[in-house]
């Protein structure tokens, strides 16, 4: 298909589009039917921090697949790329599908995130080969859209479906889903290779896999009793920290980088990133733990944990859109920052909810609003306003030819953002309750009558329950903490330009290459 007319470009963009909401739409799905996944795998709920893996794994690929293979695609090509994405995927779905234990799933998960981070970038250096600067912007616009769609749209999908067709269900789907895709790529996307061809960081990439992986290894343990980290935890974070640490001088010397920033104003730049890292490590917390407080708090089945997080999900997607309206008038900075600090108050009212939350309402002017739903909206809003401002920050720090690699690199701080975030909460979440319910032990029905088993096992469960309510209370706090200091490091964030392109602020310093845009 010739993509050189302007219905054939908005085709090949759709068909782009598509691919990317189906890949952001696999990184949420499971959160809803996590518990059901690992309970048919032979995990219990008191050990749920074993499938913990099953989140990260997707999100390690993601995050190492999303800059690396982006790259091999001005080499190879767009539609080479798409299509050897879309068939890794599938094989991914399919492995997930089939596996009949914990390192099965996990491999297939991390498959599944390798190949899926891929389309992102790749998908927008499309937009880059098919659109003029001036109206590439808000291609790229429409493109992150549908990344960020993925995040309302994914746990809704997976309960959706696994209430009808079981949670292997939903990966098998994606098989014919894939092959669709593929199909569509090959008739809409151009082939060729991109006039110009660019040396792929090899070393760059590496590094940030490896330097990720091992801080997602020391955060993992699967015996949380006596410590919050496994006896390997300190040396893998030491040695996570030391490779990222070598990927950032890499970065900084290579001809060849990985995210190549340079002529970037850095100092807003990185502070919007440092933005997007905190609140992706808040949001991925929420949609992880929302669901399991509906689950095992609330006595809610998965699609009852879907409904309860709809409360979260649909004022984020409405706020999204309202971002990107009030960013315009307000000033991306004051709207970043006032959404951070909403979405902090939502989250110390949810750390503040007692053990029967669900029966408790906020009797308001004209209304009586349950508590857990209006807290739930309250952190959506938060975090849906912040969103398109974030992007835009990103777009105008950066030369017009490096918009898709700065979109991309918002998407990726966001997604590091949750996989350590949800890594580290995890990590120490499981310790908390472990610690809270080390001196309770399970009743058996030996030596006792039925009346007094039934006491003692009543007693046990609510014991146990009142460890997952500290449990998750605390995680929630230390949410809400993340989210005031992503509000402060807001502060950091430039104004924006005035209309002649000169900053009506003084431009950022950057601490290594002296007054930004000069690297």
């Amino acid at each position: 298909m010739n993509a050189e007319g302007p219905g054939a470009r908005r085709v090949a963009i759709g068909v782009g589009g598509v691919v990317v909401l189906l890949a952001a739409i696999d990184a949420y799905v499971v959160v809803t039917v996590l518990v059901t996944m690992v309970g048919d795998l032979g995990v219990p709920v008191n050990h749920i921090e074993r499938a913990s893996l099953v989140v990260t794994a997707f999100l390690l690929g993601y995050v190492a697949g999303m800059p690396l293979l982006g790259l091999l695609s001005d080499r190879f090509g767009r539609r080479v790329m798409l299509q050897a994405c879309l068939a890794g995927f599938a094989a991914g779905s399919a492995v997930t599908a089939l596996a009949g234990s914990m390192p099965t799933l996990i491999a297939g998960r991390a498959l599944q995130g390798l190949a899926g981070g891929a389309l992102l970038p790749i998908t927008m250096a499309l937009a880059g080969d098919l659109w003029d600067e001036e109206r590439r912007p808000a291609v790229l616009g429409g493109v992150g859209a549908a990344q960020e769609m993925g995040s309302v749209l994914g746990p809704l999908y997976g309960a959706a479906v696994a209430a009808v067709a079981g949670w292997r269900g939903i990966f098998w789907i994606n098989i014919p889903v894939a092959l669709l895709a593929m199909a569509a790529v090959q008739w809409t996307v151009p082939g060729g290779r991109p006039a110009a061809r660019t040396r792929i960081d090899v070393v760059g990439g590496g590094l940030l896999a490896a330097g990720l992986g091992l801080l997602v290894a020391g955060l993992y343990n699967p015996d949380p009793n006596h410590t919050a980290l496994p006896s390997w935890g300190v040396p893998c974070l030491v040695a996570g920290l030391v490779v990222l640490a070598a990927f950032v001088a890499w970065e900084a010397r290579a001809r060849t980088r990985l995210l190549d920033l340079r002529g970037a104003r850095r100092g807003g730049l990185f502070a919007a990133f440092g933005v997007s890292l905190l609140s992706g490590a808040a949001l991925m917390t929420t949609l992880v733990d929302v669901q399991l407080v509906a689950q095992t708090l609330f006595g809610r089945n998965a699609t009852g944990g879907a409904y309860l997080l709809a409360r979260f999900l649909v004022p984020l997607a409405v706020a999204a859109v309202a971002g990107g309206l009030l960013a315009r008038r307000l000033g991306e900075r004051w709207l970043i920052f006032a959404g951070m600090l909403v979405a902090a108050a939502g989250y110390a009212r949810i750390a503040a909810w007692p053990l029967r939350a669900q029966g408790l309402r906020y009797d308001l002017a004209l209304v009586t609003v349950p508590r857990v739903d209006a807290d739930l909206v309250i952190a959506g809003l938060g975090l849906g306003l912040v969103i398109a401002p974030l992007s835009s920050v990103a777009l105008r720090s950066v030369p017009a030819a490096q918009h898709g690699i700065a979109s991309a690199a918002v998407v990726v701080a966001r997604m590091m953002g949750m996989l350590i975030g949800v890594a580290a909460l995890g990590a120490w979440g499981f310790h908390r309750f472990q610690t809270l319910t080390a001196h309770l032990t399970t009743p058996l029905p030996i030596g006792m009558s039925r009346a007094e088993f039934a006491h003692r096992l009543a007693a046990y469960l609510a014991a146990v329950k009142a460890a997952l309510h500290t449990e998750y209370a605390d995680i929630f706090w230390a949410t809400a903490a993340l989210c005031l200091a992503a509000a402060l490091l807001a502060l950091a964030i430039g104004r924006r330009p005035a209309p002649g392109g000169r900053p009506v602020a003084p431009v950022e310093e950057d601490a290594l290459t002296g007054p930004a845009g000069t690297a």
